[in-house]
């Protein structure tokens, strides 16, 4: 069943759920534009590396406690063999790699990036190295010949830098490399239907368009986010008005069996 919300489903928000969605939600939209430009365009899903140096605290929590048995156990040092005690002791900084999709439409060709489609993700909204790093990515490509069109499904976060940016909570981004620095730009409430886009390629060719309601919905349902999203809650959370409207909407799960029920009559 498609995702029970007009628009954006705001559960899908959640940490844990959120980069699961992120990567499937795009290889959808890239399937969705091969079936219009191929042969004439070659359509590639990319990944930005986003390198973090874990934090001590988080650290152990993904690992656990440390099994202090290791060196005296199986392949550990041979009993009797004296080595020398290092003189002081220095911590490693441990590094996650943090990979993140995005769409490269290219002429087939020549191999020249004609668009390049961004979902952006809860790293690319945040202060610090890896908004930066983005940002960089992002000019360049803005200096470039390439069109952009960019996604930002996330109510959390500092929106990217543009001018006259119209408040909303969600937004599309489509900058023409022949139109810039003008770009189109779409708000989107939390109870508005995603807009259907047109992707950008070269004369004469029209373009791809993809519906992303219906591209949302089509991943909700293949992928049955409906099992297990309303475990949680969205984040950021939703203020009191539409956090009752949201739990209006939300299906309810099935009712657990009551074990003092009357058993059905036997009909054998």
């Amino acid at each position: 069943m498609p995702s029970p919300f007009p628009g954006m489903n705001p559960y899908l928000e959640q940490e844990g759920i959120w980069q699961g969605f992120h990567a499937k939600f795009l290889a959808a939209i890239g399937e969705g534009i091969v079936a219009q430009v191929r042969p004439d365009y070659v359509v590639e899903l990319e990944e930005h590396l986003f390198v973090h140096e874990v934090p001590p605290d988080e650290l152990r929590r993904l690992i656990g406690r440390a099994d202090v048995s290791v060196a005296g156990g199986p392949g550990g040092l041979a009993a009797g063999l004296a080595v020398a005690e290092a003189p002081a002791t220095v911590e490693l900084a441990i590094q996650e790699v943090e990979r993140l999709p995005y769409l490269e439409i290219r002429d087939r060709r020549g191999r020249e990036v004609v668009a390049v489609v961004e979902l952006l993700s809860p790293s690319n909204k945040r202060a610090g190295p890896d908004r930066a790093r983005y940002l960089a990515k992002r000019a360049e490509l803005l200096y470039s010949p390439a069109h952009l069109v960019e996604i930002d499904l996330l109510r959390g976060g500092e929106p990217m830098p543009m001018e006259r940016r119209p408040a909303c909570l969600y937004s599309l981004l489509i900058s023409r490399a022949d139109d810039r620095p003008r770009a189109g730009f779409w708000p989107i409430g939390l109870r508005d239907r995603l807009p259907e886009i047109g992707i950008p390629l070269r004369t004469p060719h029209p373009g791809a368009r993809i519906d992303l309601q219906a591209m949302l919905d089509r991943v909700y349902d293949s992928w049955g986010y409906d099992d297990f999203l309303y475990d949680g809650r969205p984040e950021p959370p939703l203020g009191p008005e539409d956090a009752a409207w949201a739990a209006a909407i939300v299906p309810r799960p099935l009712a657990e069996p009551n074990p003092n029920a009357p058993a059905p009559p036997d009909l054998s």
